[in-house]
């Protein structure tokens, strides 16, 4: 099967699993999924499934589903968090529903996992070890905020559990599924951690270079909450002690503007950029054990994918 049938069949298994008699969770949810969204990790699972010898999409593609929910139930509880008015190119669940019902619709895209991952036996733990990481990473970036520890190796840690470990998990489970020997499956998911580290560099990067209408979310908060600050300045270790932070005293009226004035300076978003495709180019390298097929090959173009958007 194509990866663009693939992919589709993912898109309607995700449509008819959060089918509710609730209205509001049923028109939530579809709200968020119609949207669209970049699906990158269901994809990033179904090309290592194909790449690793599986043959059978339809056996796949609800654990493909799977993975994208928990995904969107994280984006949906984060606008809750961080007051994003604007996901995906369209208004938030929040800003439409509210805080109440966003939290909600987010716990029935969680629990809608369950459902999908039933059939599945061992596969949950991998999983539920990355969803578990998700939130693990999300609050650890939350306290280094609030505490004013947002150095490199803090970002670094926080982009490991809250992104790159669903990544591997999408790409460990596509080899999984397809039976393939545990050295493949291994090199797979470094893959994958690879490919989900330097997908989230870029996203933070773009959150200080792009507008919201490129990004099809609120710009800036990410920015606001450090992650772009530690990526863009503190990847090339210029900021003294390595600390995100700005002084009080150079402080305008809008923080957001002090933190651009920062980052932006030298070439800090370009090393930024250095760094997302050295990561690119170690996923790729992780493919050398996979025999030449064309899902290896969209794996491959997929690398270069995300270290060369700019949304």
């Amino acid at each position: 099967m194509a990866i663009k049938d693939a992919v589709q069949l993912v898109e309607n298994i995700m449509f008819a699993t959060v089918n509710s008699d609730v209205l509001i969770l049923r028109d939530a949810s579809h709200h968020i999924l119609d949207a669209g969204g970049k699906r990158v990790r269901p994809r990033l699972l179904m090309l290592t499934y194909a790449a690793a010898g599986g043959l059978d999409a339809p056996y796949a593609a609800p654990v493909a589903a799977a993975v994208e929910l928990v995904h969107t139930a994280s984006v949906v509880h984060d606008d809750i968090n961080d007051h994003g008015i604007v996901r995906r190119g369209r208004p938030s669940v929040n800003s439409i529903w509210g805080r109440t019902f966003a939290l909600l619709t987010g716990d029935f895209l969680f629990t809608k996992v369950y459902e999908l991952m039933a059939p599945y036996q061992d596969l949950n733990i991998i999983l539920a070890e990355a969803t578990v990481a998700l939130v693990e990473g999300e609050t650890l970036q939350a306290s280094a905020v609030k505490e004013s520890n947002f150095t490199r190796e803090v970002y670094y840690r926080i982009i490991a559990l809250k992104t790159a470990a669903l990544f591997k998990a999408a790409a460990s489970l596509g080899a999984k599924l397809a039976d393939a020997d545990e050295t493949v499956v291994t090199a797979i998911g470094q893959y994958g951690f690879n490919i989900g580290l330097a997908f989230q560099i870029v996203d933070d990067v773009l959150d200080l270079t792009a507008d919201a209408e490129q990004l099809g979310k609120t710009a800036g908060i990410d920015l606001a909450q450090g992650r772009g600050y530690a990526a863009a300045y503190g990847v090339n270790g210029n900021a003294s002690n390595g600390v995100a932070v700005v002084e009080a005293e150079e402080q305008p009226a809008d923080p957001m503007v002090a933190i651009r004035q920062k980052v932006l300076q030298g070439d800090a978003i370009g090393e930024a950029r250095a760094k997302a495709r050295q990561l690119a180019q170690l996923a790729i390298a992780s493919l050398d054990m996979l025999p030449d097929s064309p899902a290896k090959d969209e794996l491959v173009d997929l690398a270069y994918l995300v270290v060369d958007r700019d949304h």
